[in-house]
């Protein structure tokens, strides 16, 4: 630890072009959100951007702290706000059965947004334990891989089965109370984050192929049941999830059904497709997106500066990723290498899901963009895994 401390205080070792990232990048989301004010209202508006503010403000203190604490206690202190985080969702899922099952609508300290019950209600703000778990899984991950890397004595199918079936004990039950919530978004950008670190462990290619193959012939499924025998798929998913087939209705077709599940999709095509390159002006909107500061921010922001403030949202999003493969691949600690590809696949994810969806190019999932949209937990904990990723920067 005591080298982790004398590195961060090393002037000429600090990553500056990371700081600068992340200032510009909070910057860029209150101005964002500044601009939805005419979709959101003033007054709401300013509740939003007075309390991303204070999120940021506390993030960059969390930030600090992580780059005090450095890395070397990390997997210690995963664990254990491991089972704190657990202990949050088991009490969640409770709710979730109170809801369904007893018709409770309200308790004190847990919300219910649109159906999903992923909320704690604290005197001021609200906390979201999902989002923090996205980022100890990626800990608890990284240590597993390098313990795992460090004590094989041979390279065998076995011992990756082994690795696979170390990690699932400790994913599988958060991502299951997560899905539970329900949240799919969540469970689907911690699928992505633990693959991405396993398929850079060293594994035997033949397994990518295999998640290729399982992947391609679920979608091949998928596709024939949707178009051929629609009611055979809404049996299997359940019909508490015929919004999730609608969402890809609207997605295939989205003038289809535009004044409901397509709402959203449909608005977001306008708003952009409207804009043009220059965009309609600040507090111009002609559009009242659903979701303006969360989901939609991309679409607030495009509508607003057209084709160029989309691209400077997106260019940001560039250098973020490409900065934090620098860092991966110059780094020679393995465990501090396996957290960053997993916060790179977290993040990468996120962007290209969010962007994606506004411009008709995937589904809607409901997840927002990371460091632009509105959301104190979403920041809290990517500042978090930026605290890690710059503590590994300073030391290579």
């Amino acid at each position: 630890m005591k080298l982790g401390l004398s590195k961060v205080k090393s002037s000429d070792k600090f990553d500056y072009v990371l700081l600068a990232l992340l200032v510009i990048m909070a910057i860029t989301s209150c101005i964002a959100i500044y601009a939805s004010f005419s979709i959101v209202g003033t007054n709401t508006g300013m509740h939003y951007l007075s309390r991303q503010i204070m999120w940021f403000t506390a993030s960059f203190i969390v930030f600090s702290m992580m780059l005090y604490l450095g890395n070397d206690s990390l997997f210690q202190f995963a664990k254990y706000a491991y089972w704190i985080l657990m202990a949050c969702l088991v009490i969640l899922f409770i709710f979730r059965i109170l809801y369904t099952k007893l018709g409770v609508n309200e308790i004190s300290l847990i919300q219910n947004i649109n159906g999903a019950i992923s909320w704690f209600t604290l005197p001021g703000f609200s906390f979201q334990p999902s989002e923090f778990m996205k980022i100890v899984l990626i800990v608890i991950t990284a240590q597993i891989i390098d313990d795992h890397n460090k004590n094989k004595t041979t390279d065998s199918f076995e011992l990756d089965f082994k690795l696979f079936i170390e990690i699932a004990k400790w994913a599988l039950p958060p991502m299951i109370l997560i899905l539970l919530q329900p949240d799919t978004g969540v469970v689907l950008i911690i699928g992505i984050s633990l693959l991405a670190m396993v398929l850079c462990s060293g594994i035997h290619k033949e397994w990518l192929w295999l998640i290729l193959g399982l992947f391609a012939v679920f979608a091949i499924v998928f596709g024939i049941l949707y178009f051929f025998n629609y009611d055979l798929l809404l049996n299997i998913i359940g019909k508490d999830n015929a919004y999730k087939l609608d969402r890809i209705t609207s997605w295939l077709d989205p003038e289809s059904n535009f004044s409901h599940e397509g709402y959203q999709q449909y608005l977001g095509l306008v708003s952009i497709g409207s804009a043009g390159i220059k965009g309609h002006g600040l507090h111009q909107a002609l559009l009242k997106i659903p979701e303006a500061h969360t989901d939609y921010i991309f679409a607030v922001v495009s509508q607003t500066w057209g084709l160029i403030g989309g691209g400077i949202i997106i260019l940001l999003c560039l250098l973020l990723d490409l900065h934090l493969c620098k860092i991966a691949s110059s780094t020679n600690i393995m465990f501090e290498k396996y957290c960053i590809i997993g916060i790179i696949g977290m993040l990468l994810f996120q962007q290209v899901q969010n962007m994606g969806m506004i411009v008709g190019l995937l589904p809607i999932t409901g997840i927002t963009l990371p460091l632009i949209s509105y959301g104190g937990s979403s920041i809290i904990s990517y500042f978090i895994a930026f605290g890690i990723t710059m503590n590994a920067s300073l030391k290579s």
